[in-house]
């Protein structure tokens, strides 16, 4: 009850102007009270000084004298600290509806009445809840917007709707410029559209439904793509761990196997080197027994001695000593190092694969439906010399391909030996697009793998007459599309510029007739690829065909 009684006082010493404590407080002739600069700035430039809360008016404008009484409580009342206004006073600021029915102070209202069109407070609010007639109109929150119901033209509250117009009006004006026009009620017209924004909102929380399984679609293409990655990751760190384990056994076995043989040949050496040096002995005995010998001045004494000296032994046959360079190991090095080569390879090979294998995302992005937006996966595309048959002249770095006599191209296994086609030299996968500007009597615009056939005349090397190739066979009077032997006629504005879009994942090859900057679509292929593809070129006699250069 205390803190009541303070908000009680406090309101009371407000100023209904500024609503603060009143400053530098002044009472004007009807007994209301205000901040002196308040009042001054609110009289200033009027004719007619009233007070803002009674209406009271005054002739001349009155003196206004300082309310000694009044500034001394407010002074009182901020050393208390009570200085500021309470945030949850119930008197309308300048954001809030002000009840209408209020005088002086306006307090806030809390609900707006669209047959009065009026607001009101909770306490002038009651009668709307008590008395029978105004029970039943219509209630809603509070709205500042309740003119905008009045006919600017006849002040009439606007319950009818002009659908011919699609504005809102008044009786009157149902009767006057909107004779004749398709109107309804207001309150129909507002059920219609009402309808029309239940259906607009199912359809737009049917899409937000079909976005969140989407998204968590792709929350759950994620979480595979981490945990595959993870286990991948895992199983490489045990993988790689057993083959070092593996690596480090056979180089145990190896140096072993290494140092026993080490061992074995040096004792047969020792052993060989121990007879020589025993032979190498006896040899140096026996000279030096021959030298004394031969220093024997007596001649009966010498030959006397002569025949005794014993035989020598068998020397040690130089077939048994074998000797070998100082890189007798050479060959376990070399054995190792083809070892190691051959695994660097692999592990090449290995990596390559790894980096090059995409995941596939569970929305593919949908095909452009502008050239700007197709040239956004333009691919640099070049044609192989190797491939190419030898009436095929390339020129333009290789981008340009023309009908000529034999060229002297040396022989190659990727060559076409009977079909004037020639294949890129790049592999496509992924989402790629390239365009074609051709000349003469007729282009085949292709694509195809790698391992399509090159040699003769059969069905299995021309472009479109196998499972291998794609082909859109163009000419100066038609377009078709060819695919293993099936020729299929297509209808489009003749053009000597092809587009090709390749979503290689998706498995979307599409043909597009390009004339400036207007794109038509000639056939789209809707198939799984399971090689990397590679653009190609089939020309007519007299042809000449280009892979345009994008920019």
């Amino acid at each position: 009850m205390a803190q009541k009684g303070v908000q009680l006082d406090r309101e009371t010493f407000s100023c209904s102007i500024c609503l603060d404590l009143l400053k530098d407080p002044v009472t004007i002739p009807c007994g209301h009270s205000y901040c002196v600069d308040c009042i001054k700035h609110h009289w200033d430039g009027e004719l007619i000084h009233s007070c803002p809360q009674c209406r009271r008016s005054f002739t001349p404008r009155p003196v206004l004298l300082k309310n000694t009484m009044l500034a001394a409580l407010v002074e009182k009342m901020k050393k208390t600290g009570l200085h500021a206004v309470p945030t949850d006073h119930c008197y309308a600021g300048a954001e809030d509806v002000a009840c209408d029915v209020c005088t002086g102070r306006k307090l806030r209202a809390c609900k707006s009445c669209l047959v009065c069109l009026a607001s009101y407070c909770d306490k002038h609010l009651q009668g709307h809840y008590d008395v029978g007639p105004l029970k039943k109109h219509k209630l809603v929150e509070p709205s500042k917007k309740l003119q905008e119901n009045i006919c600017s033209r006849h002040d009439e509250v606007m319950k009818i709707f002009c659908r011919t117009d699609q504005k809102c009006i008044c009786y009157i004006c149902n009767m006057e410029e909107h004779k004749g026009h398709d109107t309804v009620s207001a309150a129909a017209e507002r059920t219609e559209r009402q309808r029309e924004l239940e259906g607009s909102r199912q359809n737009i929380q049917q899409r937000i439904q079909d976005r969140e399984k989407e998204v968590k679609l792709l929350q759950q293409e994620v979480e595979a793509v981490n945990g595959s990655a993870d286990k991948a990751v895992e199983d490489s760190e045990k993988m790689f761990t057993e083959l070092i384990r593996l690596m480090e056994k056979r180089s145990s076995d190896v140096k072993q196997q290494v140092r026993s043989q080490q061992k074995s040949e040096v004792s047969r050496v020792k052993e060989l080197q121990e007879k020589l040096e025993q032979e190498i002995s006896e040899l140096k005995r026996r000279d030096a027994e021959l030298k004394l010998l031969s220093h024997t001045e007596d001649h009966n004494q010498f030959l006397h001695s002569y025949p005794s000296l014993p035989a020598l032994s068998e020397p040690t046959h130089s077939s048994s000593i074998n000797m070998r360079p100082l890189s007798y190991f050479e060959d376990v090095t070399a054995a190792l190092s083809a070892v190691r080569d051959k695994l660097q390879d692999v592990l090449r090979e290995e990596r390559t694969h790894v980096s090059s294998t995409e995941v596939d995302v569970v929305l593919s992005a949908a095909e452009p439906t502008t050239r700007a937006g197709f040239l956004t996966y333009s691919q640099r595309i070049t044609l192989d010399p190797n491939t190419a048959h030898t009436w095929l002249l390339l020129s333009e770095g290789n981008r340009k391909a023309t009908i000529m006599d034999d060229q002297f191209y040396s022989s190659h296994p990727d060559r076409f030996t009977d079909y004037s086609q020639v294949l890129s030299r790049e592999s496509l996968t992924g989402r790629c697009y390239w365009e074609v500007e051709w000349r003469g009597e007729g282009v085949y615009v292709a694509v195809a793998y790698k391992n399509i056939s090159r040699a003769g005349w059969g069905t299995e090397c021309g472009f479109g007459l196998n499972d291998k190739s794609w082909s859109l066979n163009c000419n100066q009077n038609s377009y078709s599309f060819l695919y293993n032997k099936i020729n299929t006629p297509v209808s489009g504005p003749l053009s000597s510029r092809v587009g090709v879009y390749l979503d290689y994942r998706a498995g979307i090859l599409s043909f597009y007739s390009i004339i400036s900057e207007t794109m038509t679509l000639l056939h789209r292929v809707q198939t799984t690829f399971t090689q990397p593809l590679h653009a190609g070129l089939c020309l007519c006699y007299g042809a000449t065909a280009e892979l345009y250069k994008l920019k």
